[in-house]
């Protein structure tokens, strides 16, 4: 069996948490990590770090020094992405983004996300989005993927300044670009 194929069963036996069929396009991993601040060193944080497409393209993005936090819920994605990808700024959790402030307490310069919201209740999304901004440092961003429009007014509900980029193709995928512009208990 080719791997692609490997790929996708092992995203549609593990749907409800990773949310996709298959790895996501390579317009989305060139849109959704080109918010990432490439003139400093940054902290970056990836929700769904799945088989490490975007991971990859994230640390093709950062500094050396730059460091790079992942969640991911599924421990077998978690292990797949240690075998394949060696870089000392990848630090993997096997946890779930609702989970950030366990994990983080510095402030962080961009997150990248795959993850799912649509199988998510209504007081998880706000948790993690909320959670996300608040370690978020001013004029950053948070960039998210998803296939439906449906949960833009969530992160427009939290984040000053939001966009969506529609990128067309099967099934079409939309970024949310969403800037945190001040921290608000200033």
């Amino acid at each position: 069996m080719n791997q692609k194929r490997k790929t996708g069963l092992k995203f549609l036996k593990n749907f409800r948490d990773t949310g996709a069929f298959k790895e996501t396009s390579r317009k989305v991993e060139l849109e959704i990590c080109q918010r990432i601040p490439t003139d400093r060193d940054v902290i970056v944080v990836e929700f769904g770090m799945g088989h490490g497409n975007i991971t990859r393209e994230i640390l093709s993005t950062i500094s050396p020094e730059s460091k790079l936090y992942a969640f991911e819920v599924v421990e077998e994605f978690c292990d797949h992405v240690k075998e394949i990808i060696k870089d000392e700024r990848l630090v993997i959790i096997n946890d779930g983004a609702e989970n950030l402030k366990k994990h983080i307490s510095e402030p962080i310069d961009s997150v990248v996300s795959s993850i799912p919201f649509s199988f998510f209740s209504e007081e998880k999304g706000k948790t993690i989005i909320q959670g996300a901004h608040d370690l978020l440092n001013d004029q950053s961003t948070y960039s998210q993927v998803l296939l439906t429009k449906f949960n833009f007014k969530k992160f427009k509900a939290v984040f000053e300044e939001c966009e969506i980029v529609n990128l067309q193709g099967f099934p079409t995928e939309y970024v949310y670009h969403c800037k945190k512009k001040e921290n608000k208990s200033n």
